[in-house]
């Protein structure tokens, strides 16, 4: 599937994105107030289930197909010692991906979701940030396009993951050239970097953003110079899944920094999100804050892969089954709210 056929084509989209199913929202929210409990008793349940029913347009949503995506893609900048981990890891976790043996198989099975793994040219790093941008233009492209292709139209809710030793470096150069700060406000330990591991890891992103920093003039500059090909495809299904109306849970730090850039440039690209969780990786509570997003979740997970999401796509469900299958106060016969000046 090639949805973005220039970089100029993938900026129009940005700027001509779906809105929200306004009257689905009031007729799910109608529905709510009939239901047998206390108005706002199920609290953020009740708010997944209108922000469903928005993005479905429908009064009462359903979950009936939920795809989780895992993009994975290795990183020149990863030889700059800014990971706890030798990059061979990329594939060989792509391996265990597809044996089933990862904590994402485990998490996508327990949440009933379909899983999809796509690895984009492992054997060819993207170069090293701190020297070159890390993509030309075609690779960008075809890792927005590779994003993009890998949704699964039929889905109800998308989460996305990833699988890349090093990428929380270019996630942190992102995340500084959308929102400002430097290396230090947004690089974190990562995989499990020691200190001095940090301190490599903050000259780094700086080193990136001097080099970089008035040329990643926009979105696609941004992901091309100081992102990664499987930071790229998230990026790309999240704003393909916006065309398609389809609703996306986003996990942790990185699949939060692939939208960075475009959130900088068009604040509404979030309006089809959910954050997940807040993870532990020491910029994410900033980011979400500068996303506009309160997370479902503080599980303390720093994993990566969709994990957060896939657990939090448990609540999802949760909601959507309380909002269809409760009785209203008419069917179950049970008095409903009344007026205190009528009591």
């Amino acid at each position: 599937m090639t949805l973005f056929a220039s970089p100029t084509d993938f900026l129009a989209t940005l700027s001509s994105l779906p809105e929200v199913d306004a009257e689905a929202i009031a007729a799910a929210a109608a529905r709510q107030a009939q239901l047998t409990k206390p108005a706002g008793s199920l609290g953020r349940l009740e708010e997944i289930a209108l922000f469903m029913a928005g993005w479905s347009g429908r009064e009462i949503p359903a979950l009936d197909h939920l795809q989780g995506i895992v993009f994975a893609g290795n990183h020149g900048v990863a030889a700059r010692g800014v990971s706890a981990y030798p990059p061979e890891v990329t594939a060989q976790m792509v391996a265990n991906f597809h044996q089933g043996g990862a904590a994402i198989n485990a998490l996508a099975r327990a949440c009933g979701a379909h899983l999809t793994i796509v690895p984009l040219d492992l054997h060819r790093p993207t170069q090293d940030i701190t020297q070159a941008p890390a993509m030309s233009e075609e690779e960008c492209l075809a890792a927005l396009n590779a994003g993009a292709g890998a949704v699964d139209p039929r889905a109800d809710l998308l989460f996305v993951g990833e699988m890349g030793i090093g990428n929380t470096t270019p996630a942190a150069a992102l995340c500084a050239r959308a929102f400002g700060g430097s290396g230090a406000e947004w690089a974190g330990r990562g995989t499990g970097l020691d200190a001095p591991g940090v301190a490599r890891k903050v000259a780094v992103v700086d080193e990136a953003l001097a080099l970089h920093g008035a040329d990643a003039r926009d979105p696609f500059e941004a992901l091309r110079r100081l992102g990664g090909r499987e930071i790229a495809a998230m990026a790309g299904a999240i704003v393909a899944a916006r065309g398609m109306r389809i609703p996306v849970l986003l996990d942790g730090f990185i699949a939060c920094a692939s939208i960075a850039p475009i959130a900088a440039a068009e604040p509404d690209i979030t309006t089809h999100c959910m954050a997940a969780h807040c993870s532990a990786e020491g910029g994410h509570a900033r980011l979400l804050a500068h996303l506009g997003l309160d997370p479902l979740l503080h599980l303390a997970m720093r994993l990566g892969e969709g994990s957060g999401a896939a657990v939090a796509a448990q609540l999802v469900r949760s909601a959507l089954a309380a909002h269809a299958e409760m009785a209203t106060f008419a069917q179950a016969q049970v008095a409903g709210p009344q007026l205190a000046g009528a009591l």
